[in-house]
């Protein structure tokens, strides 16, 4: 489903991704984990348009979309939920999510206000706060609200950027649990994070970076299991 071959990524003279490559199959959750500065954001802003690679190739159902422009990509039906949420304080629930239906034809207001009911049935709690202001909500609550406003523009695939950062361990169990839900409804996911265990739990296949290079790669148990893995990312 998704394809990246070769990618070298730079900031200024940075070399920030040095040859990377990796690749999706529709219905995975695929994980790329590391330490801060891996180069793991940066891998998912190049998919999705942000940044540009000076090589190599990205594909998106058989599709380049090396040079394409962010809003286009996600016409395509690849949205990503950045980093730190980036909910549009000043708006509601309702109008976050509504906002990510904006590559939708208004002529699918049906279909949009069905979505928004999906979206409210797997986040209960948005739904009772769906008229106040995004700005004043939890933590957890508004990382659902931003994977709730990707789901809005009916993605095929998901890019989640640190879904667990600075969430209480109660609330990264909730998340991921969601992350799960959205995969078994249908949607592949692309997961960049730094809690390599809970990643590695929810993951079919994942990657470690270490300074914007590939160095690993394999099943997410094997993974696990793995001495090097272990010892760098899971504490043991």
């Amino acid at each position: 489903m998704l394809s990246v071959t070769d990618i070298n990524v730079y900031y200024g003279a940075i070399h920030a991704l040095k040859g990377v490559s990796f690749h999706v199959e529709e219905g995975e959750i695929v994980s790329l984990i590391g330490a801060n500065g891996a180069g793991k954001t940066t891998a998912m802003h190049t998919v999705s348009g942000l940044l540009r690679s000076r090589t190599g190739d990205i594909r998106f159902l058989g599709q380049s979309i090396a040079k394409t422009e962010p809003h286009k990509i996600v016409r395509m039906g690849l949205a990503q939920v950045p980093e730190g949420r980036r909910v549009f304080a000043s708006l509601t629930v309702e109008e976050n999510l509504e906002m990510g239906a904006f590559i939708r034809s208004a002529k699918d207001k049906a279909g949009i206000a069905e979505d928004l009911e999906m979206v409210f049935a797997r986040f209960p709690r948005l739904k009772e706060r769906r008229r106040q202001q995004a700005g004043t909500l939890s933590g957890g609550e508004q990382q659902m609200l931003a994977i709730g406003r990707a789901l809005m523009s009916r993605p095929k695939m998901l890019l989640l950027d640190e879904p667990s950062m600075g969430l209480s361990p109660i609330l990264v169990q909730e998340i991921f649990d969601c992350i799960r839900n959205v995969n078994k409804g249908g949607t592949t996911v692309l997961l960049v994070e730094q809690n390599a265990k809970m990643a590695l739990s929810v993951s079919s296949r994942a990657y470690v970076l270490e300074t914007g290079v590939n160095v690993l790669e394999g099943k997410a148990g094997d993974l696990l299991d793995n001495e090097q893995v272990r010892r760098a990312y899971l504490g043991a």
